[in-house]
């Protein structure tokens, strides 16, 4: 574990300690478990990101005679409903 100092404003400061009080924790913990789901996050977006784009891109296929859908049908919200 490492300790570091974080500055916040005197509004931040007060609400920070009033909720991690209300949640039993120190504002210390509180901050890390915040910061320790935040790098999880971040892990996972970037790791669905990566496998995303390592897939080979998927071909449109062509529709009779009229071609690609146009962008009015592709937004078309009420055929979802």
């Amino acid at each position: 574990m490492r300790n570091v100092t974080i500055t916040l404003d005197d509004e931040t400061a007060s609400w920070v300690r009033v909720y991690a009080a209300r949640q039993r924790l120190s504002v210390s913990r509180f901050v890390g478990e915040v910061l320790q789901e935040r790098m999880r996050e971040s892990r996972e977006y970037e790791r669905g990101m990566r496998a995303f784009l390592a897939r080979e891109p998927t071909r449109l296929r062509r529709r009779r005679a009229g071609g690609y859908p146009s962008r009015k049908e592709l937004h078309d919200r009420a055929r979802l409903r």
